[in-house]
């Protein structure tokens, strides 16, 4: 009896030991940090003090153990905000990191936050946890970094909050390399992906697991139950890129893209839920390779058609390069659920390439269900290589359509998860019990998903009264998303007003507000900007006579923004040969250019100039150009001058719209003697104008398989339209 009392009681002196050994401690300083990092041990917590921790690097070292791991925390989470140029580098076994902001600055490295501290020294079996990091992005778009690089084994990132990435690079990558051994077992789950606006270049991918050159080997990664939320950065919201891994209960919404099985072999794709809702280029899930399996996936109102439909199935390249595409073969692709989508496509992108159809592969007991158009499903020029059986399409077939699908009616009714579920249908389509994990249920409770960033016409109406520099202290003086009345009068502007935040500057309604400069440009649209011009005259009659005038033009930084003009007067821009209304640079990208019952005349250079990016790496100025119901006479240059080169596909523009406008005495001059001259976009409708003694209209395919409308257009003293595409359409 003895013995035992002193056994036990030694035990619990040991355990004592050890708990009293943890400790918790808290830091205020770089230094402290530094020296709590090196002195920790297994069990111990470090705290960061509440405040914003400015340009800090910070490296977390240590060996902790399965049951006492070592931890860098917030002191309350979410109130410890590393800014500046900040990043964090963790190296070593069992590791914890939580709670962390990062905001207000950009990673002066490749990466936000790094499993390894180099090459040689990794994390593994170390986590991630309720990190925060929001429009952390290098001020030059096409910069590259990645915001979390997760290497080593073992490693988990889990509900965490990243949004608003707006350069070049991967959200968050799963990086391999046969030093630190191939297979990953990464763990990604319960994270929020939030918003990433279009790049207009590849390398806009969300999440990327691993990259070609390792892609043949298993990563044995888990990707499951995260929430993608209107993640557009390119065509590949995940960009697969190794094999054996798991993409489950994952929930893409409203995301211009799919998950991109681009590389490797042995993937699974279950469980999880595509919501469209009709938005352009919404995508779902896209087949190459061998031995994929999709299954049990439900996707509705997808509005993307080839690469970006709901479902397709490539050709691949035979006996290809490893950084090609692999043929299709031995997929099985059963029980999906597909509504209200534009596009399935069964044999996508055949092409002199990718001539290798897909091979022993099966597509069994889907339901498709598309009430207002049945023409959804494409084919390409052989699936005899696809066994397809046991789907049902309702409600009805569309001619051509194959064997293997049967044509019902079905009612459907949407469960408690908001799905729709087919009613007296058994066996066919995604199970009945799919719940799809909701928004709230991902990132952290404490950091908000609700965009906040300001927009037009979203802050105060100032009033500007006219007069030398009172629009130029008005500007300097406005908040995010105000709004500048100007009353009747003339404005004279002596400096370059630069912008950093949405503004609107708008005439009275009745009279004139004329506005003149003496700088070579009037608005200069930065990082953050977006820019509103309505019932303004601008006159270009005092600006000097410099090279590359234009009233508005972009400076670096400058992404994602907005320029609209609408009925509004630009005049009198002939100080030089190449005076622009509005000039796009090199770098800089628009989600939206707009001209709207606008009156241009007397220019020397272009009315819209996007054609900076002429690299040729399929990069653009501007994702959607839209001009309607304007007239413009006299003018050098094109009025639309729009460039994208090169042959990438991972990107879904240029798009334009001209409509019901006039082209009078246009585009005669100069290198450019078109109109409108088009290079490499792909949608474009030009339909009701009129075009008088003008340059034609030119429209030059580079890659993919773009559109161009023309229709309703009236030509006198003009060239027919000057294009390499082989047919074009004549209605809308």
């Amino acid at each position: 009896m003895a013995v035992r009392f002193i056994a036990t009681l030694v035990l619990c002196l040991a355990w004592a030991g050890s708990a009293l050994a943890q400790s918790s401690i808290l830091v205020r300083t770089p230094t402290e940090l530094q020296r709590a990092i090196r002195d920790a041990g297994a069990g111990d917590t470090i705290r960061l003090a509440d405040g914003v921790w400015h340009d800090i690097q910070i490296l977390f070292t240590g060996e902790g153990t399965p049951a006492q791991p070592i931890t860098l925390t917030a002191e309350t989470p979410g109130a410890v905000i590393l800014s500046g140029q900040s990043n964090l580098r963790m190296a070593g076994a069992h590791l914890i990191v939580s709670n962390l902001v990062f905001k207000d600055g950009y990673s002066p490295t490749g990466e936000v936050v790094s499993f390894r501290q180099n090459s040689e020294r990794r994390a593994r079996d170390s986590r991630v946890t309720g990190l925060v990091i929001d429009g952390y992005s290098k001020p030059d778009r096409l910069e590259v970094d990645n915001w979390v690089a997760i290497y080593g084994r073992g490693n988990r990132v889990d509900h965490s909050h990243l949004a608003n990435k707006t350069n070049a690079g991967t959200t968050l990558v799963v990086v391999r390399d046969p030093v630190q051994g191939l297979e990953n077992d990464a763990r990604i789950d319960h994270n929020y992906f939030g918003p990433r606006p279009v790049l207009g270049a590849n390398g806009g991918e969300t999440l990327r697991i691993g990259t070609s050159s390792d892609s043949r080997s298993n990563s044995r990664s888990v990707i499951e139950f995260n929430w993608f939320d209107r993640c557009d950065g390119e065509v590949e919201i995940i960009s697969n890129k190794s094999g054996g891994n798991i993409y489950r209960g994952n929930v893409f919404f409203e995301s211009r893209g799919t998950l991109t099985l681009r590389h490797g072999h042995g993937n699974l794709v279950e469980d999880n839920v595509f919501l469209g809702n009709g938005l352009d280029h919404t995508g779902g899930i896209r087949v190459i390779n061998r031995d994929q399996t999709v299954r049990n996936n439900y996707l509705e109102g997808l509005d993307g058609e080839d690469f970006f439909s709901a479902l397709s199935v490539l050709y691949g390249v035979p006996d290809g390069p490893i950084n090609r595409y692999d043929p299709v073969a031995n997929a099985v692709i059963a029980n999906n659920t597909i509504i209200e989508a534009e596009s399935v496509f069964l044999g996508a992108g055949a092409d002199d390439e990718r001539s290798a159809a897909p091979t022993d592969s099966r597509f069994v007991a889907n339901l498709i269900v598309n009430a207002t158009d049945s023409d959804l499903l494409h084919l390409g020029p052989d699936i005899t290589g696809i066994t397809i059986s046991g789907n049902i399409q309702s409600p009805a077939l569309a001619p051509g359509t194959p064997g293997g699908f049967e044509a019902r009616t079905i009612g459907m009714s949407r469960n408690a998860h908001g799905l729709l579920v087919p009613e007296g249908l058994d066996g066919v389509g995604a199970r009945r019990d799919l719940r799809p994990v909701s928004r709230e249920e991902t990132g952290v409770s404490w950091y908000s998903k609700d965009d906040r960033a300001a927009t037009l016409d979203s802050g105060r109406v100032v009033q500007v009264q006219p007069g030398e520099g009172t629009l130029a202290a008005a500007v300097a003086a406005a908040g995010a998303g105000d709004r500048l009345n100007l009353a009747a009068g003339h404005y004279s502007v002596d400096r370059v007003l630069v912008l950093n935040r949405p503004l609107t500057v708008s005439g009275p309604s009745g009279g004139e507000a004329r506005i003149t400069f003496d700088r070579p440009t009037l608005f200069e649209i930065g990082r953050g900007a977006h820019l509103k011009l309505t019932h303004l005259t601008i006159s270009g009659r005092d600006a000097p006579d410099s090279v590359g005038n234009a009233v508005i033009r972009t400076r670096a930084g400058a992404a994602n923004y907005i320029l609209i003009i609408e009925d509004s007067r630009v005049e009198d821009l002939t100080v030089n040969r190449d005076f622009d209304v509005f000039r796009a640079e090199k770098g800089t990208m628009a989600d939206l250019l707009s001209l709207e019952r606008v009156s241009v005349r007397s220019v020397s250079g272009m009315v819209i100039g996007a054609d900076s990016e002429t690299d040729d790496h399929g990069t653009y100025n501007a994702e959607r150009v839209s001009v309607t119901d304007s007239t413009f006479r006299d003018i050098s240059g094109p009025v639309v001058d729009l460039y994208r080169g090169g042959t990438d596909e991972s990107t879904t523009g240029p798009n334009l719209v001209i409509a019901d406008s006039t082209f009078e005495r246009v585009g005669r001059a100069g290198s450019r003697p078109f109109s409108i001259n088009l290079h490499g976009v792909q949608t474009a409708s030009i339909v009701g104008n009129r075009f008088i003694d003008s340059g034609g209209v030119r429209f030059h395919r580079t890659v993919g398989t773009p559109t161009l409308t023309m229709a309703g257009n009236e030509t006198v003293g003009t060239p027919e339209l000057d294009t390499n595409l082989a047919t074009v359409e004549a209605g809308l």
